[in-house]
């Protein structure tokens, strides 16, 4: 199914960057054009996503045709550039979601960040844990019993406690208006040699909780840096660049729902400058807590939101392809190209850097609301 094909089929929701300047233009998809939808009552995503009917509003509204949506995502429309879906909402992450990505973050923590020792492990690990994870509902009092198990034999951990225990992990992935879109450069820190993508569903929720449309992420993740200590989540999850999504964010309407969301198949290719090809798959029918119970976690009485949030659901992809030699695994080399898509959802592609080679991240809420004013749209 071509580009123009899956966006005929739905209501999608988007920001672009004009060569013109000036402020980010809100967009919508028709008819294989790429539409400024920008409006005074509703300039930003944010405040689309905080009406009453956000799909029905996109679908309704006048806009101005701006190029068309395969040169848009090509990225050869002249003077358009695809910024992240998003701009004043919090940008949160669910981790450890599904059962191997939780055997993996174990493996990275005995594994205290050198991938040379994770093959070994992961043989080792899953004689001594010796349950199907996957079948349990976390917090449950099955779960209670395999924790205690787990605990009898010396192998709890940390990412254990957060799979199969009762409380979800949500951590920031990123600052309002840091992610980056379709096309862009995504960044590694540098000082990692261990790392990957991170191929997950994001949803859109509003300041009040309620989750609006989903979107494609990379939650990109340095392997070696969060296997030394969990500690140091915010260093291997936030730096420039470091958190992708798009290419635009799909409204739930009367065709999508959040049930497409939990039936969704998630494709990922990596395909390196070397030659080197990775695909994986992820099913959101795997994942061992539900996109509302992870929303639950998020948001409510004891956390609130006033510009809503979008929130990666987690990933089941944990790459263990070998890349450079038997045993070594897979890590990124600068180059990679990684294209993560999904029959309802498109293409997110995005071309892997080190986060010191990206494009600064100099365009935050202050310059936004400057440029809208300007414009005469707050």
């Amino acid at each position: 199914m071509s580009g123009s094909e899956i966006f005929n089929e739905g209501i999608f929701l988007g920001r672009v960057r004009l060569a013109e300047g000036g402020y980010p233009r809100v967009v919508t998809v028709r008819d294989g054009m790429v539409l400024d939808i920008t409006a005074r009552a509703a300039p930003t995503v944010r405040d689309i996503c905080e009406m009453d009917d956000p799909a029905g509003y996109v679908k309704a509204v006048e806009g101005e045709a701006i190029a068309e949506l395969d040169a848009v995502l090509a990225g050869t429309a002249e003077g358009v550039e695809l910024l992240s879906p998003v701009d004043l909402q919090a940008v949160k992450a669910s981790g450890v979601t599904f059962v191997v990505s939780l055997l993996e973050r174990v493996i990275e923590e005995q594994a205290k960040g050198d991938a040379g020792r994770a093959d070994h492990l992961r043989g080792e690990i899953l004689d001594l844990i010796g349950e199907d994870l996957s079948q349990l509902v976390p917090g449950s009092e099955q779960a209670i019993a395999v924790k205690a198990k787990l605990v009898e034999k010396g192998v709890w951990s940390q990412y254990l406690e957060v799979g199969i225990g009762p409380d979800a992990e949500i951590f920031t992935k990123c600052q309002p208006m840091a992610s980056v879109g379709h096309g862009a450069e995504v960044g590694l820190h540098p000082i990692s040699t261990w790392n990957n993508p991170e191929p997950e569903v994001a949803v859109v929720v509003s300041s009040k909780g309620r989750i609006l449309g989903a979107t494609l992420g990379n939650d990109v993740n340095l392997r070696d840096v969060e296997g030394r200590s969990a500690l140091l989540l915010g260093k291997a999850k936030d730096n420039n660049a470091s958190a992708a999504l798009g290419p635009f964010l799909r409204l739930f309407d009367g065709v999508f729902s959040l049930q497409n969301v939990k039936e969704m198949e998630i494709g990922l290719e990596v395909r390196g400058e070397d030659g080197f090809v990775l695909n994986g798959s992820s099913s959101m029918s795997q994942i061992s807590r539900t996109p509302e119970s992870l929303v639950a976690a998020a948001i409510g009485d004891h956390h609130q939101y006033p510009d809503g949030l979008v929130l990666y659901l987690g990933t089941m992809f944990a790459p263990v392809q070998d890349r450079d030699g038997v045993g070594k695994g897979f890590t990124h080399k600068l180059g990679d190209i990684v294209t993560i898509s999904t029959q309802t959802l498109g293409a997110l592609v995005n071309t892997v850097r080190h986060s010191t080679q990206c494009q600064p991240w100099t365009y935050g809420s202050r310059a936004l609301m400057s440029d809208l004013a300007k414009a005469g749209l707050l």
